[in-house]
């Protein structure tokens, strides 16, 4: 796992609602290991600036594990917005959640986040213009 996030002085107790968290879990490639974190990284910066969303902190896990919460990274997801210091979480697609195989696994997440008043959405063009999940 690996966390980039801003300073203590940079997080409020309570965020406005344009505070994200940028979570990364891409599959590697063999000829290009990080392109696909790379590519989701980027777009998914670029989708929060698009929105004026301004992104606290970017979380990564290896791709491979079909179970969320198996995962170190989602773990950590998941302490933010029971925290409340988030309001969105940023993924490429759903299948950074849980792959398709895992499709309640990812429900239970969603939902989970949501009622904890934290929004998903999703930065991959076909899907960014579906706005909240």
């Amino acid at each position: 796992m690996t966390r980039q996030t801003t300073t203590p002085a940079e997080r409020t107790a309570r965020p406005d609602t344009g505070v994200a968290v940028l979570y990364v879990c891409a599959e590697r490639g063999r000829l290009m290991p990080s392109l696909a974190a790379n590519r989701a990284e980027s777009e998914g910066r670029a989708y929060a600036t698009a929105l004026g969303l301004r992104i606290t902190d970017t979380i990564t896990d290896p791709y491979g594990e079909a179970t969320p919460q198996h995962r170190a990274g989602w773990r950590l997801v998941r302490a933010l917005a029971q925290a409340g210091t988030m309001d969105t979480v940023i993924v490429r697609w759903p299948a950074a959640i849980a792959p398709d195989g895992a499709a309640d696994a990812r429900h239970r997440e969603i939902r989970w986040l949501q009622d904890h008043g934290v929004r998903v959405r999703y930065s991959w063009a076909p899907l960014a213009e579906g706005g909240d999940r």
